[in-house]
């Protein structure tokens, strides 16, 4: 069964809708080699759209390597040289010989094993070091894509998600000023930074005393527009044999306050609800389904936190503004007005809330309704 909307993975060829000039300014960045950082909360889709442009470059030309870098799973300077070398490396080449002979001449100092893992239809590469015997080969590491770039005669865009993850190493601020002083010298080289912490990425970037400040471009990503996710929902549905009028669409747009994880999915599961023609009664049923369905994710969520900031959560629900009001603190049970600050860093701190032009809001739109529940 072919189902016509996806959530939970990279969003391509069809699956992938708007972001038209989001894409035409990315792909003019970094074809320009101007430093990008993409800012927005979890789940908007940026990681689709960097996907998705670095697609539409390589299509028009074979003079870009593309190289990506997951930093998720990255809990030290160790690991983040590992994944940034071995990534570089698989980039410039496809072929088992060539990327051994690579690694003999760029970092065969550092004594590295090499490994290959069969990942199905495709080989992947893989590359363990000792970076405790050879910590002085680091530098070497920072500018490989420069080298590889200059002797390839190409450019190379390097791409590294869940960046923010960086600020959690020790001393994260030497070690950003130590990838700034080498990536900023790249002639040949140009760098899309991105993660899914959108208050970590402004400390690190937009703070004038840190050392990524004006590395480059900041975008800062919005929603997709209601209206164009309801023609992306009418269409998906009538390229399947089924049809959902343009009301309805941009119902379930509102709904998720076009949310782009959950426009797919609430789509996703009213579609599957749908034989002919989507329904007012089969979207509502639907709704409730992806509500329960990540009601185990949000208990935990709540497990983790003290029950004063889960009342400032549910203050936040009901769209209360003045939390140091006396009549807000007696009606959450928040304690004085003191606490507000350190209630709303740490929701902000886990990522449950987001602070735009003095505007706190809760991120989720589904955790959100499943909190006023």
């Amino acid at each position: 069964m072919n189902i016509p909307f996806v959530y939970g993975r990279l969003a391509d060829a069809d699956d992938f809708t708007g972001r038209e000039q989001d894409i035409l300014r990315l792909k003019q960045n970094l074809t320009g080699r101007i430093n990008t950082t993409i800012v927005s909360p979890r789940r908007w889709g940026k990681s689709s759209l960097v996907h998705r442009t670095l697609e539409v470059i390589k299509s028009e030309s074979e003079e870009y390597l593309t190289c990506h870098v997951d930093v998720f799973n990255c809990r030290d300077e160790e690991s983040f040289y590992r994944a940034y070398m071995n990534a570089v490396l698989s980039a410039a080449t496809t072929k088992m010989d060539e990327f051994v002979a690579l690694v003999k001449k760029y970092v065969g100092s550092l004594g590295p094993k090499i490994t290959l893992a069969d990942a199905g239809a495709a080989m992947e590469f893989s590359l363990g070091l000792d970076f405790y015997e050879h910590k002085y080969s680091i530098d070497e590491i920072l500018d490989l894509p420069e080298k590889i770039a200059v002797e390839k005669g190409k450019q190379m865009i390097v791409c590294i998600d869940e960046f923010q993850n960086v600020e959690n190493f020790e001393a994260p601020v030497a070690f950003q000023a130590r990838l700034r002083s080498h990536w900023q010298k790249h002639q040949n080289v140009c760098y899309c930074l991105y993660g899914s912490k959108k208050h970590m990425l402004l400390s690190i970037f937009a703070d004038y005393e840190m050392p990524f400040y004006k590395f480059g471009d900041i975008i800062m990503l919005q929603k997709i527009e209601r209206e164009v996710w309801a023609d992306f929902i009418v269409k998906r549905f009538k390229d399947t044999g089924k049809s959902i009028s343009r009301d309805l669409a941009l119902s379930v747009a509102d709904k998720v306050e076009c949310h782009s994880y959950y426009v797919q999915q609430l789509s996703q599961l009213l579609w599957m609800l749908t034989e002919g023609t989507a329904s007012e009664e089969a979207l509502q049923v639907a709704y409730q389904q992806m509500i329960d369905r990540s009601a185990l994710l949000f208990d935990n969520i709540i497990d983790g936190l003290k029950p004063r900031q889960i009342s400032f959560l549910v203050a936040i629900a009901n769209g209360e503004v003045n939390f140091s009001s006396a009549a807000v603190l007696r009606k959450y049970k928040l304690g004085t007005s003191a606490n507000i600050k350190n209630l709303r860093k740490a929701v902000l701190d886990r990522d449950l809330i987001s602070i735009d032009a003095g505007v706190t809001s809760i991120q989720d739109p589904v955790f959100k309704q499943w909190l006023l529940r």
